[in-house]
């Protein structure tokens, strides 16, 4: 046989032997579907936390009983070794709350709040003010002390609901939730009222961490629903004059401690390598918090059941992380990467799932070049399932901490247009969940690690 036909038959050889690994990969890709969509394990899961954990905040009963029922879970799904790591959290409680409009012209109403996470409270008594509407913090300095001192602010500034991107609406409106506080009370405030950082229309106020600065002093500060900040808003146009009867008596306390919740199953040939796969398991205290971030940590479960149930043993070490205190002051997945950190843990990659549980849509990878084209690649294994979407992008709060330490960062993609209807608000219940839009992005995030791991990208 001549060089010419050898080399040609060689390369024949190589590309059917291509096509035959590549079908392999699509098979077990496929059969990790068809054990997803037909097992409601995980759907019910996160009905028992949305059901008995609700309000799992950080330091509460609720979250410790959270803790609890994700390690058994764990342990149900087949991971070889389960084990909670100690984390420091702080503790903070909601009081009574109330907010009355009193105007000589209306008359009395009352708005829908509920007060931001680490705020200060007022007194039982609350606090009786004028209120003056501002839409940013350049407007909040135009206005100055002799404006602002001795009155509440009310924070008005929507979503631009022009951006398809819904992620990047709430970047443009949150930072009056996390700063107002902090902002107004460097002009006298007494207290801020502020929008709630949703693109909903609607009577369900949203919650969320409000951050002080050492140097100012610290006031209460309280979300209103969107449908009210409307009402309060046109109210002002006709009575500048108007009063408002703020209470709201939440306190903060020392901190305390609860627990990452972590299950692995162990690599055969590179153990000292980890894939790190996780979700957020504390939850606003006025929520089920199913969508933020239950639907997240069960998928981190189901991941593990997958791989055991369809038999598929990983190269590298893949955990499942139910990180605790995402929400306030992120020292879940802090102290995690600290500890990989102490113990010299490898960390290959890591993937948050902490956008919602809706339709999948893909994956977002912090990578450059020849990597982030071969991890986009992998759409192909995909395009049965309609999840077309792999792009450059990044991972999430919690596994953030392990990008220093050379982890790939990858974000789950699920359809983002409903997500802040929910997000941290009561509105985010199990009943928003459905079954096959959890369990397609269960699949797709098992498949996802599998092919990572198999095809060491």
């Amino acid at each position: 046989m001549s060089s010419k036909r050898v080399f040609g038959f060689l390369i024949c050889l190589f590309l059917i032997s291509g096509a035959v690994i590549g079908q392999e990969k699509s098979k077990i890709v496929s059969s990790l579907f068809d054990e997803a969509l037909t097992n409601e394990t995980a759907y019910r899961q996160l009905e028992y936390l949305c059901r008995n954990t609700k309000g799992r905040i950080p330091g509460s009963a609720a979250a410790a009983e959270a803790v609890e029922y994700t390690r058994q879970a764990l342990i149900n799904a087949g991971a070889d070794s389960v084990w909670l790591q100690k984390v420091p959290v702080p503790h903070w409680e909601r009081g009574k709350e109330g907010c009355r409009i009193i105007s000589s012209v209306y008359g009395p109403a009352d708005l829908s709040i509920t007060a931001l996470g680490l705020s200060v409270g007022t007194s039982d008594d609350g606090i009786l003010s004028n209120i003056i509407e501002v839409h940013d913090f350049d407007e909040l300095k135009k206005l100055g002390n002799k404006n602002i001192e001795g009155k509440i602010v009310f924070f008005n500034r929507p979503f631009d609901n022009k951006l398809i991107n819904t992620f990047a609406g709430y970047g443009g409106a949150v930072n009056q939730r996390t700063s107002g506080a902090a902002e107004a009370a460097k002009y006298g405030a007494l207290a801020v009222l502020v929008r709630s950082a949703t693109n909903a229309l609607d009577n369900f106020p949203h919650t969320g961490v409000t951050r002080y600065q050492d140097d100012v002093n610290k006031i209460p500060a309280v979300a209103v629903s969107t449908l009210d900040a409307e009402l309060l808003s046109k109210y002002l146009k006709s009575d500048p004059l108007l009063k408002i009867h703020l209470i709201s008596t939440c306190r903060n306390f020392p901190d305390t401690w609860s627990y990452n919740v972590i299950g692995e199953i162990k690599g055969d040939s590179l153990p000292g390598e980890y894939i790190t796969v996780g979700g957020h398991l504390d939850a606003w205290d006025i929520a089920e918090g199913a969508h933020d971030d239950g639907g997240g940590c069960v998928q981190a479960i189901e991941m593990i059941r997958l791989f055991k149930k369809t038999g598929i043993r990983p190269k590298r070490t893949i955990r499942a992380v139910m990180f605790m205190n995402e929400e306030m002051t992120g020292t879940g997945g802090r102290i995690y990467a600290e500890e990989a950190k102490k113990k010299g843990e490898i960390h290959y990659a890591a993937l948050e799932s902490d956008r919602g549980v809706l339709s999948p849509r893909g994956f977002l990878f912090d990578a450059e070049g020849t990597r982030l084209e071969k991890l986009c690649a992998l759409s192909q294994y995909f395009k049965p399932f309609n999840i077309p979407d792999f792009d450059k992008g990044g991972g999430g709060s919690d596994i953030g901490h392990l990008k220093p330490m050379g982890a790939l960062q990858i974000g789950y993609l699920p359809e983002i247009q409903r997500y802040f209807y929910y997000h941290h608000s009561a509105n985010d219940t199990f009943e928003q969940v459905n079954f096959r839009e959890l369990q397609m992005g269960s699949a797709a995030i098992a498949s996802l690690i599998y092919l990572i791991d198999k095809l060491n990208l």
